[in-house]
This record gives structure tokens, C-alpha cells and sequence, in this order.
């Protein structure tokens, strides 16, 4: 069985080895190398690195693939029997899709039609979902809205971070691969068309997605933290001043404790946040551009005692943001 792969992120490297148990890889695709970090340095995405240890061949198509002749070209002269994706991060057209001869199939993170898009991991966990998993999906043109092969599922853990969480589900989508997409190429397994009930949407996250708002229950506010980590993160601004929130616990207390925003108790010097009903315990925080504290260190530091409130004043009294020239 020759193979093509699309992918990018560290998510799609489990897949990748995977498929490469199960079939000749003929050509890789991924997306071309981005500046990042502070230096603003050239940075391979992780689905290129593994290929080239690989040996395998890559191509990284700047623009769109309908109009990248030299793209177009190797697709044509791979001969690919079927194409996997996860998470390539552009568009397939009609032309790239019908290119194999079974084919693409998507490796895709959450269990369909449930949360089609960019995002199902992270907005899974906001939504509250306690359970997800991977379906492997014969692509059409719509967005995540071909006919499924095969689903496995798991429980999403109460603590578990999005980060955590897409970690799993890469294994757990490399083991889908390799199990079932031998047999969809032998015609051993049918595609499924997805149920018209139960689609939800999952757009591509934004910094703004991230925004707390005390006034939700607390089971809202920590599932918002840990779908946000480790990017784009949540937070609130304290007098101007952003403030994100890494880390927290969702508290026993229920009901109201206080004005939502409000440090209503202080143990081992973890700050007690009183929500629009039930509080969080904040446990790892970071004013923006500086250095992420454990909460005792952050507490000590900023100043803060009962009654600070994260919504912050006019005058920035007992808020312990820092000023702005001291930021």
C-alpha cells in the first residue's frame, strides 16, 4: 500500500509513524517552516523533523494546494493508493481528495458529528464533555463532514488539560490508523454517513476565547482554564493589566460565596476565587510579561489578601496588579 501524509503539529507524528507500519510512505506533506520564539527563528513544524529523520520525502506548499503546480505534480506522480491527514492545517480540494485510490481519510480528534473543525479537543473540555475520542473519516469537501470508518473513544479525566488531552488522543488515533486503515483499503470497512443529529462546530480558537468571566460557575471557569492550556490560555485583566491563569482547582464550596472575582479565603496561600456559583482555586499565575509563579510565590508578591478583587477598580487599590511601567 503506498501512502501519502498530510500533517503538521506534534499531534500528527504518532500518525505518522503509525501509517508507516502499515505502508509505504510515498511522500509527506506539511505546512512551511514558521517563525517563533523571541529570536523569531525558523522552526520546521514537528510533522517535517519526524519525516526527515524518517528519510522520507517532503514537500511544504506555501499556497493554496489548487494552486501549487509543483505540489500537484508529486501528488500525481506518488501513485498514493490512499492519503491520511491529521491536522495538515489547509484545505483539500477536489482535486488533491480524488488524487488516491481510496482517497483521504483525516485522523480527527473528537467523536463525530460532535465538534467538526480546528478546535474539538479544547473545546470539548469547555463545553464539559466528560467523554471523546478519534474517528478516522473517508474526507469529502465539507468541513469534517465525510462518512466515518471507525471511532474509539475515552473519558476526558476532570483535571485534564487540552494539552494532556490532544497527547492521548494522538496515540490514541495512531493505534485507530494502523488498526483500521489496512482493512478500509482490502473494502473490509464500510463508511458510515454521519448522523444529521448531534453536530456541534469547533472554530479555531482566538486569544479572545480565553477570557474568564467570574460571573459563570466555577465548574465553567475550570473547565475554561484547563480547555485554554496551554494556548491560547485563560485569563482576565486586573486594572488593565492581563493576568493569566494556568493552573486551578475546582473548589468543594457550591453556591455563592462572595461577588464573583472575589478572593473570599487564602490556604497554603492559593487564592479562594468566588464565581457566579462555587469558586476555583487558583494555583499557578502569570502577570503577562512576566515570569509564571506558583500561587504562594504569585500571592506573596502581588500582594494579595481577602476582598482583592480580580475585576479591579479605578485606582487599582488591593488588586496587586502590577503598574504599567513596571510591567
Amino acid at each position: 500500500m503506498r501512502a501519502v501524509f498530510f500533517g503538521s503539529p506534534e499531534f500528527a507524528v504518532p500518525s505518522l509513524h503509525a501509517l508507516r507500519e502499515v505502508a509505504d510512505v510515498v511522500l509527506v506533506v506539511t505546512q512551511p517552516d514558521r517563525r517563533a520564539g523571541r529570536g523569531l527563528r525558523l522552526r520546521p513544524p514537528p510533522v517535517k523533523e519526524a519525516a526527515l529523520a524518517a528519510g522520507l520525502p517532503v514537500v511544504q506548499p506555501a499556497g493554496p494546494l489548487r494552486r501549487e503546480a509543483d505540489f500537484l505534480e508529486a501528488l500525481q506522480e506518488a501513485r498514493a493508493d490512499v492519503a491520511v491527514v491529521a491536522a495538515y492545517g489547509k484545505l483539500l480540494p477536489r482535486r488533491v481528495l480524488e488524487a488516491p485510490a481510496h482517497g483521504c481519510v483525516n485522523v480527527h480528534a473528537s467523536l463525530l458529528p460532535r465538534w467538526r473543525g480546528a478546535s474539538p479537543v479544547h473545546r470539548a473540555i469547555v463545553a464539559g464533555d466528560r467523554r471523546t475520542g478519534v474517528c478516522l473519516m473517508r474526507m469529502d469537501e465539507g468541513l469534517d463532514t465525510g462518512p466515518v470508518l471507525a471511532c474509539r473513544q475515552t473519558d476526558i479525566g476532570p483535571d485534564e488539560t487540552a494539552g494532556e488531552l490532544t497527547e492521548r488522543l494522538a496515540r490514541l488515533g495512531a493505534e485507530l490508523l494502523g488498526d483500521a486503515l489496512p482493512r478500509y483499503v482490502r473494502g473490509e470497512l464500510r463508511p458510515r454517513p454521519q448522523p444529521a443529529e448531534g453536530v456541534t462546530l469547533a472554530p479555531r480558537l482566538t486569544k479572545e476565547d480565553g477570557r474568564i468571566d467570574w460571573r459563570r460557575p466555577a465548574r465553567a471557569v475550570h473547565d475554561l482554564v484547563r480547555g485554554m492550556h496551554p494556548w491560547p490560555g485563560a485569563w482576565c485583566e486586573v486594572d488593565g493589566q492581563l493576568l493569566k491563569v494556568h493552573r486551578a482547582a475546582l473548589a468543594r464550596e457550591t453556591g455563592a460565596l462572595g461577588a464573583p472575582g472575589t478572593v473570599v479565603s487564602l490556604e497554603d496561600g492559593a487564592p479562594l476565587v468566588a464565581c457566579g456559583q462555587g469558586a476555583v482555586r487558583l494555583l499557578t499565575l502569570q502577570w503577562a510579561g512576566r515570569r509564571r509563579l506558583e500561587a504562594p510565590a504569585f500571592v506573596a508578591g502581588a500582594g494579595w489578601t481577602v476582598g482583592t478583587s480580580l475585576l479591579g477598580d479605578a485606582s487599582g487599590a488591593g488588586s496587586g496588579a502590577p503598574r504599567k511601567e513596571d510591567a
